[in-house]
């Protein structure tokens, strides 16, 4: 493998989101990372969505680059062999990652009485230990409250599991943290991490808690940008745009492409304000709504797009999932992160890389995901020294599986 995590290893037993990310993202930058799969496969094996026959294109997405062992873990064979490969020798290995609650052969007393200098992450819905997954941590921390029309009532929940998404980057970082310290202290340690604690921090460092703590909790305000000029707009042909004013030279770009620079003047006049103050140009967002959107009501897109495109303008013109696959050269392989693959179970489909560029590695391309228990015999092998008549042995009992084609 190759990349800048080329010759770390770490092992994963984990399921959905967060935790199966930060292994990935790992795995991305040339980290040898290896799953731990149930007879079966785990419990998001066969999560939505998925193809006509059945193949998780969720599963498959979240696991790229990845090595995958099935063991029977209802056995204790099967259990052993899971925590020789956690805590397998190695300057660059040690390293386990997890969300299932550390107990049975997860335990991590068990697992750094065989090798000292662990380094355990276990992902939590809590922080004591409870379950929890994106949506009821977004139910907690009020956001489905602030979402949505102004007009609204009820809760809205976002379709960007947004909390799972950082804390799967916080895993990343996590683990590579403690490796560091390792290294120097010669220490392991059991790192551990809630999915709801990371929202509850996101919110505070955005200021909603203070501001809620001072009597102004944050309300629903639509498409508007909150704090500055901002929200979409729709063309004469049908086609929505999204345009920013969020810094000074966003907004002058604005002005200047939709030439109202002496209606703003004059607005600026009338009400006593200065809008170059991005504070209030969200205050009398109305106003400068009625000057913005006459001129892109009266353009086509194209028209729109070469105008904001000419000032450097921030805006965005809104599509479908289904446009971006298939016309936008940014989700393609003219994008460097993106590469066409052969994925097992599904065919040649679209993959992403990682996003990061490093200048000095090249860039590497995607890999897909594994079939499951594609890396069973290979692994154990290679990493534990398993003879392969005892292989064989335990394979014939059903202890350890293989892939099975199709």
């Amino acid at each position: 493998m190759t990349g800048v995590l080329a010759g770390l290893r770490v092992v994963e037993a984990a399921a959905f989101v967060a935790a199966p990310l930060g292994g990935m993202t790992l795995a991305q930058m040339g980290a040898d990372v290896i799953r731990i799969d149930s007879v079966g496969g785990g419990l998001d094996y066969r999560r939505w969505p998925v193809t006509p026959e059945g193949t998780s294109l969720f599963w498959t997405g979240l696991n790229k680059a990845k090595r995958s062992v099935v063991l029977d873990l209802a056995t204790p064979e099967g259990r052993e062999l899971a925590m020789a490969l956690a805590t397998a020798p190695g300057d660059d290995a040690g390293l386990f990652l997890t969300n299932f609650p550390p107990r049975g052969w997860l335990d991590h007393d068990k697992l750094r009485a065989r090798r000292a200098d662990l380094i355990q992450f276990t992902l939590m819905g809590d922080r004591l230990g409870g379950s929890a997954v994106d949506y009821t941590v977004n139910a907690r921390v009020g956001l489905p409250f602030m979402t949505g029309p102004r007009d609204g009532t009820g809760a809205v929940n976002h379709v960007l599991p947004a909390w799972d998404l950082i804390t799967g980057q916080m895993v990343a970082v996590g683990l590579l943290a403690a490796e560091r310290h390792r290294r120097r202290s010669g220490q392991g340690q059991h790192v551990k991490l809630s999915l709801e604690d990371v929202a509850l921090a996101v919110v505070a460092h955005l200021g909603l808690v203070t501001e809620a703590e001072l009597g102004q909790p944050r309300e629903r305000h639509g498409n508007d940008l909150f704090g500055a000029f901002g929200r979409d707009f729709t063309c004469a042909d049908g086609r929505r745009v999204m345009l920013v004013g969020l810094t000074l030279k966003q907004w002058k770009a604005i002005v200047e492409t939709c030439g109202i620079g002496d209606q703003v003047r004059q607005l600026e006049a009338r009400l006593g304000v200065d809008l170059s103050q991005e504070g209030e140009r969200f205050r009398h967002r109305e106003a400068l709504n009625a000057l913005v959107g006459p001129w892109i009501a009266a353009r086509p897109l194209a028209e729109v797009r070469a105008a904001l495109d000419r000032t450097g303008a921030c805006w965005g013109a809104y599509q479908d999932i289904a446009t971006l696959a298939q016309d936008d050269p940014a989700c393609s392989p003219a994008n460097p992160m993106f590469a066409r693959i052969e994925q097992p179970g599904v065919g040649r489909v679209l993959a992403a890389g990682i996003p990061l560029e490093f200048s000095g590695q090249q860039r590497t391309e995607p890999a897909p995901a594994p079939l499951l228990g594609q890396h069973t015999e290979q692994v154990l092998t290679e990493l534990l020294g398993l003879p392969g008549a005892e292989f064989g042995r335990l394979h014939d009992r059903g202890i350890v599986r293989t892939a099975v084609p199709g």
